[in-house]
């Protein structure tokens, strides 16, 4: 490899379409924790779970809107920068949004790391530290070499999750239910607390598909294809939530799932299902995630040079495989650091936080450009909703931390 073809300023290389496209949301979204949050939102809403998905569905898709309309008005890397960038016009804030995407992604990458090598640890006998700085390099490997390599990969291991979720709600109609269908019904305005309860947390399983933003440069057609496919990401997530929790709490006491720490292991195991085989997707589920996450650093860090906010090198591509390498390789070393070094409930709280704060901001991007461009409120009450609707989430995110 030639200095001059790790050097080249040229662009990325488009080969993302449609499909590969909604395969990358899908496997930023759906991921290893709807395994473990399933049982959480059941602990708080009950038999009322699958309208706590409903209903976080509903929020999320206000901010998928958000993303959707300004990826097609605005198709870069480093997305939610470049819209606060372009409503704006201030660099500060931008960097400011873009670092908070960066942080967020090597926070949720040291917390997935960390879980793979939990994974990895009963089919490899090597030290917890040992595997995260191996899987880490073999991913960020993967990265290097190709957009289209890695979203080949990534889409094949997202259709391996979703069979994971497919199986369990299969077993579940098969499974004994301990409750009628009926139940599953919302009773009167009582059954409200418990489905906002739940909503609170069920929400941050739709988070993810805003990261479909950040490759946009690597995607052909972005001003079709990106809206298309943060839609068709957010309607096949929502129906997948929606089923497994309607299916879990049919089959399960609400208070066990609640306990478990594989709430879908009791599903599957009360049909009759190996124990192995979800484990086995766990562990690609952990894989995709960290892979997702740390493409989605390495193109933020590379946006947010395109545009001037940062050192120009980290905008430099190789000129073959057209990737980001210097930014994936410092995404990738921030990666370890933190798996190795942060809690990982610390991490993943980082990551809650951090992505409220840039939900928020893009939604008050799209206002500050429907405004400009002289748009009636008619056309602003969904970022206006959305806006609203994120603030909401974030206060009670920070009162909950304050008080507890």
């Amino acid at each position: 490899m030639t200095v001059a073809e790790v050097s080249d300023a040229g662009p990325l290389k488009r080969s993302l379409g449609l499909w590969l496209t909604t395969l990358y949301g899908l496997g930023t979204t759906i991921g290893a924790g709807i395994y473990v949050l399933v049982g959480t939102v059941a602990g708080e809403a009950g038999r009322l779970a699958p309208w706590s998905f409903v209903v976080s569905a509903v929020i999320a898709g206000l901010a998928a809107a958000c993303f959707a309309e300004l990826a097609k008005r605005h198709p870069k890397s480093a997305g939610e920068a470049h819209y606060v960038l372009v409503a704006f016009d201030r660099h500060w804030l931008s960097l400011v949004v873009g670092g908070l995407v960066v942080l967020t992604a090597i926070a949720s990458a040291g917390t997935i790391a960390r879980g793979a090598a939990g994974y990895l640890g009963l089919y490899i006998p090597l030290p917890e530290w040992a595997l995260i700085a191996l899987t880490v390099a073999l991913l960020a490997a993967l990265c290097a070499w190709g957009i289209k390599e890695s979203a080949r990969f990534a889409g094949a291991i997202t259709l391996i999750e979703v069979s994971g979720i497919l199986l369990v709600i299969g077993a579940g109609f098969f499974a004994e239910a301990e409750i009628d269908p009926a139940a599953l019904l919302p009773g009167s305005l009582a059954d409200l607390p418990p489905i906002l309860a739940g909503t609170l947390i069920a929400f941050f399983a739709f988070v993810g598909f805003e990261h479909m933003v950040n490759v946009a440069e690597e995607v052909r057609e972005p001003e079709r294809v990106l809206p298309r496919a943060i839609l068709l990401t957010l309607l096949i997530t929502t129906a997948l939530y929606v089923l497994l929790a309607a299916v879990a709490v049919s089959v399960i006491a609400p208070q066990m799932l609640a306990g478990s720490e594989a709430p879908l292991a009791l599903i599957w195991e009360k049909a009759g299902g190996a124990g192995w085989i979800l484990a086995a997707i766990g562990t690609f589920a952990t894989l995709n995630g960290l892979l997702a996450m740390m493409i989605l650093g390495s193109r933020v860090l590379f946006g947010l040079a395109r545009q001037g906010s940062l050192p120009e090198v980290l905008g430099r591509v190789h000129e073959r495989r057209r990737t980001p390498l210097l930014a994936t390789a410092i995404i990738a070393a921030a990666v370890l650091l933190g798996a190795l070094a942060l809690p990982i409930a610390q991490l993943a709280e980082i990551s809650s936080l951090f992505t409220l704060v840039v939900f928020s901001a893009v939604a008050a991007a799209l206002l500050k450009v429907l405004a400009d461009e002289g748009k009636p409120w008619s056309h602003r009450m969904v970022p206006l909703l959305a806006l609203s609707a994120i603030l909401a989430f974030l206060g009670y995110d920070l009162a909950r931390r304050l008080g507890g």
